[in-house]
């Protein structure tokens, strides 16, 4: 089933998050001061007359409403639905599983689209991965990856099973050679109530071109067990940085370093990894030498200096892999100090680094401050993260100041579009080069949840995102643009 309607809004932008002093753009609160982030040898101006200079604001205008009441766009931009949970049906005839979550897309012949797009199932109700010969982990788990194929226009042709019984499919990552890398959040082992017969907390890899190739599908061991939430990978140096969403205590940056042996890494490399190979590392990082064991408490604009420690123990047989650094207000453990952040989310190769979210803090659940979502960036050249866009906390206003970002993409416009997973109505956020944030799309459907799953189609056409409850995967397209540099220029000159 295909469904298209039309809607409205204006420009994403380029390649750095901002300079100086606070941003407002539709009822988003951006706070403290605000460092060049994306990409440019050049820092943003002090004066606001050179800020002055942009010859649009951000974003693409006001929201239109849609007579379907599903997505609320930009003038000008339609969209596409190209799956809906337990109605559009797979080419084996079950129907398309529920709670779309993490996806990627890949180049397709004659500019089509091959979408792997994960399903955060966790029970057997409902509209499960459904289990087909050779296909499964574990026949008491329900999650895993649907692969998607939709032509140059927009619309769906076909979508079949990819992985299945996998649990909590979350969020993942694209990988340089050409597959997904799909990961479970959760740390689930068998009991006699779960009815599951495999341990879960691992990254599986998914190939979209030859499904052949995803028969007996086996965990990533090396990568090591835990609630995994997304996963990056340098293309120059073929390490994988991770990120963990869990709480009590809050979850960890991690950087895995393959084997010489295995380099350079490619089709099939992940799989051949022994469960101990290479170095699963957890991220320290240092304020002129002093530990920050918190990122909550940073502004916007804040640098810190990142190190490296090991995991004492990748596979958490016996203690959570979070667990085996030193805990807050508690003694030392065998790994030592780790930095950590409440709800570590989304994460996003671009621009020589990789931008990863932390989705809110809250001093209740251990937080050392408050906020409603940040985005940070590493850069592997300088060993640093930087804060690059915060959502200050907001309890007043839960409908038109977004809070809980959550699964991240780089825009081939510039910027950054973020999955908003908060309280209220949910969006699509935008934040352009200069850090000044703007609605993309508001999500209109009657009792649904989160947005998740935002990424542009190779050939920059179509914004491919889902709305995980009731399942839509929608293709957006419409008038996209360069944003304008700050003087005057399209942004080419910028390295990304």
């Amino acid at each position: 089933m295909t469904e298209t309607a039309r809607e409205g809004h204006e420009g994403l932008s380029r390649r750095r998050l901002l300079g100086r002093g606070a941003a407002v753009g539709a009822g988003i609160t951006l706070t403290g001061t605000l460092a060049s982030i994306f990409g440019s040898d050049t820092s943003v101006a002090d004066t606001p007359a050179r800020v002055g200079r942009a010859k649009t604001p951000p974003g693409y205008g006001p929201l239109v409403s849609d007579p379907a009441g599903r997505l609320a766009l930009p003038e000008g931009f339609s969209y596409t639905l190209i799956a809906k949970s337990g109605e559009t049906v797979l080419e084996t005839g079950e129907p398309t599983p529920d709670r779309p979550d993490g996806t990627a897309s890949f180049e397709g012949r004659q500019n089509a689209s091959i979408l792997v797009t994960n399903h955060e199932i966790s029970s057997p109700g409902g509209n499960p991965v459904p289990h087909h010969d050779g296909m499964v982990y574990d026949a008491g788990a329900f999650g895993g990856t649907t692969t998607l194929e939709v032509d140059r226009h927009g619309n769906r042709v076909r979508e079949f099973v990819s992985l299945a019984g996998t649990h909590n499919n979350c969020s993942g990552g694209k990988t340089p050679w050409g597959t997904w890398l799909s990961c479970e959040e959760t740390e689930a082992v068998p009991t006699a109530q779960n009815g599951l017969t495999q341990r879960h907390g691992y990254v599986f890899e998914v190939d979209p071109y030859d499904n052949s190739r995803n028969l007996d599908p086996r965990p990533i061991k090396a990568l090591g067990r835990y609630a995994h939430e997304a996963v990056v990978v340098d293309p120059a140096r073929f390490q994988l940085y991770l990120t963990e969403d869990a709480g009590s205590p809050n979850g960890l940056v991690y950087r895995y370093t393959p084997p010489e042996s295995a380099l350079p890494l490619r089709r099939g490399s992940l799989a051949a990894l022994g469960p101990t190979d290479g170095r699963l590392e957890a991220m320290r990082a240092f304020d002129y030498g002093r530990f920050v064991a918190d990122l909550s408490v940073a502004q916007v604009g804040t640098t810190y200096d990142v190190e490296w420690a090991d995991v004492p123990e990748r596979d958490a047989s016996a203690v959570s892999t979070r667990k085996q650094f030193n805990l807050p207000g508690g003694s030392g453990a065998p790994g030592g100090d780790a930095t950590r952040s409440r709800k570590l989310e989304g994460a996003w190769w671009g621009h020589d680094g990789f931008y990863f979210v932390s989705s809110f803090a809250r001093n209740s659940d251990g937080s050392a401050a408050q906020h409603d979502g940040q985005v940070w960036f590493l850069d592997p050249d300088e060993d640093t993260i930087t804060l690059a866009l915060a959502f200050a906390y907001t309890p007043g206003d839960q409908d038109d100041d977004p809070d809980g970002p959550d699964n991240i993409t780089v825009s081939p416009f510039g910027g950054v579009i973020l999955a908003e997973d908060g309280e209220g109505r949910q969006h699509l956020v935008g934040a352009d080069d200069r850090g000044k944030a703007f609605f993309f799309a508001r999500n209109d459907l009657p009792g649904s949840e989160e947005f998740t799953g935002p990424n542009f189609s190779a050939d920059r056409r179509f914004l491919f995102a889902n709305v995980q409850v009731p399942g839509h995967v929608f293709a957006i397209t419409g008038p996209w643009r360069k944003a304008q540099g700050r003087n005057g220029d399209d942004g080419r000159s910028a390295r990304g």
